[in-house]
């Protein structure tokens, strides 16, 4: 009998995206074959505090998937894989005992780096970017300025530093009224779910819109407005990546796809494929690639576009290292579209990560 790979599921995190990454994470443990891997939960809460093993779902205040449960509804052995206490971060000998880590973690302290470094000087293989791509990835800034020099369109835009919009509040937002004009958006450089985002209307709205990013982060970015199609494309793997169907967004609101549009309203459309010429999936397919391995991207990525109404032209927006992970989330969804069901999804992430792994470890 095949030795079953032991999979650590990370999940939670101190991000305001904490609880959409526990969803990802129990979709994820849900259909991972047990025939071949083994599950090791691993639940970060909001102070930062690890958490091993079926305790890490009380700690987080979480349910428990329904595959880690007995026969009985008791929790499983899964718990006693690793003699760890709660609140530690891995020590090397229970880090040996893991064969490759699921870091299922959406926004800042997850999805930008940081946790990746540590995977990094644990060697332990990981799935998704690495520290260089999941940093860039997730600092709109920094992913801006990569993406100009990659040569791939984008909307015009303005990076913001909070001191400066405290020192000067009125002077900046005269400067960002002139060189933008209305409507325009302002977002936090490093977030995600399109937290703390506004769509700024007249002068008045420009600077509450960015008294609320400067509460989220020290950079802030304001964009034009552009009257487009979202459409966004999955892609997926390492040295020779491939993108999968685009797939579009209908917004239940109006303004803008907002944290509400995506999570709570459950009235916000994804259409899977999206209504597109040949040449137009042509197109988008290969801008996605191309801005996965522009940031030097690796196991998995999403990339947002708009489809301008008035050119016809595709604008990338953004990057996601991460995206939503669960069975209805576009990302796997999209991948569905193109032939790949959720498992395989799943186990084509975790060899792609020991594949990385292996090839980095080769490197005198």
């Amino acid at each position: 009998m095949t030795q079953k790979i032991r999979v650590g599921v990370v999940f939670g995190g101190k991000s305001g995206e904490h609880e959409v990454s526990i969803k990802s994470a129990q979709s994820v443990i849900e259909n991972l074959n047990c025939d071949l891997y083994e599950i090791l939960p691993i639940g970060i809460d909001k102070s930062g505090t690890w958490h091993v093993g079926i305790g890490a779902y009380k700690a987080l205040g979480a349910p428990v998937p329904t595959k880690l449960l007995g026969a009985a509804g008791q929790a499983s052995d899964v718990e006693n894989l690793l003699p760890i206490a709660q609140g530690a971060v891995l020590p090397s000998q229970a880090a040996a005992q893991i064969d490759v880590i699921l870091p299922i973690l959406h926004g800042p302290y997850g999805e930008d780096g940081t946790v990746q470094g540590l995977f990094e000087l644990m060697n332990i293989p990981y799935v998704g970017a690495g520290v260089l791509a999941s940093a860039v990835g997730m600092d709109k800034a920094m992913m801006k300025t990569v993406f100009a020099q990659a040569g791939l369109a984008q909307c015009r835009y303005e990076v913001v530093l909070r001191s400066r919009f405290e020192r000067e509040p009125e002077v900046v937002a005269d400067a960002l009224a002139a060189q933008l004009g209305f409507p325009c958006f302002v977002k936090p450089a490093n977030l995600g779910s399109s937290v703390g985002i506004s769509k700024a209307k007249d002068r008045d709205s420009l600077i509450a819109a960015l008294q609320i990013a400067a509460k989220y982060d020290r950079k802030i970015i304001v964009e034009e407005a552009v009257d487009g199609r979202e459409i966004e494309v999955a892609v997926l793997g390492n040295e020779d990546p491939q993108a999968s169907m685009p797939g579009e967004i209908i917004s239940s609101n109006e303004e803008f796809y907002d944290y509400d549009a995506k999570y709570l309203s459950g009235e916000s459309a994804m259409v899977i494929p999206a209504e597109l010429t040949a040449e137009q999936i042509e197109e988008v397919r290969a801008l996605a690639v191309r801005s996965f391995q522009a940031i030097d991207g690796s196991g998995l990525s999403r990339a947002d576009f708009f489809l301008c109404r008035k050119t016809g032209k595709f604008l990338i927006n953004e990057i996601n290292t991460f995206p939503g992970f669960t069975q209805y989330s576009m990302y796997p969804k999209m991948w569905e579209a193109s032939g790949l069901p959720y498992d395989q999804l799943i186990e084509s992430l975790i060899h792609l990560a020991i594949e990385r792994h292996e090839d980095k470890n080769s490197t005198r």
